[in-house]
């Protein structure tokens, strides 16, 4: 399995995007400033939405941090993951804005493929990835995602901050 499936990575993407859950659910509405700062486009949405919060940027690059270093990485290292961990996130989001789709709207594939694939090749190198690792690692990663946010159902994939 791991040479299919980088499990670094995979415990590095499921830190980074679930710390933004985690700290909303521990903090509720409290230090939740949008990441765009409520600054719309010409089209009259938003940029990214209410759901892309500093708060869930420094959830993921402080959880992806300490488990880069708990994984023999360094924090550095991780801290850089998370941040591409929520950029793709928030490339997810700023598509669906463009879509019309509501914030907290949920689309297989675009909720999970950038968020994986970005911090996934910005670790290629230190993590050790191959082609069929990273492809693995991606998918094992949709998956899991996939099934949480069935299993956690909306409190995941409606109201997701970060």
């Amino acid at each position: 399995m791991s040479d299919w499936i980088s499990l670094r990575g995979l415990a590095l993407l499921v830190a980074a995007n679930s710390a933004p859950v985690i700290v909303a659910w521990i903090a509720g509405s409290r230090v939740n400033w949008p990441l765009d700062g409520g600054k719309m486009m010409r089209d009259g949405r938003q940029v990214l939405g209410a759901h892309k919060t500093w708060r869930g940027l420094a959830a993921a690059v402080l959880l992806a941090g300490g488990v880069a270093l708990a994984l023999g990485l360094s924090f550095g290292a991780g801290a850089a993951f998370g941040v591409a961990a929520m950029l793709g996130d928030a490339l997810s989001s700023f598509v669906k804005r463009r879509l019309d789709c509501k914030p907290g709207t949920w689309i297989p594939g675009l909720d999970q493929l950038p968020e994986a694939a970005l911090p996934l090749g910005l670790g290629y190198g230190f993590l050790g990835l191959n082609a069929a690792s990273f492809a693995g690692t991606l998918l094992a990663f949709s998956a899991l995602d996939l099934i949480a946010s069935r299993t956690l159902g909306s409190s995941r994939r409606h109201n997701r901050p970060g």
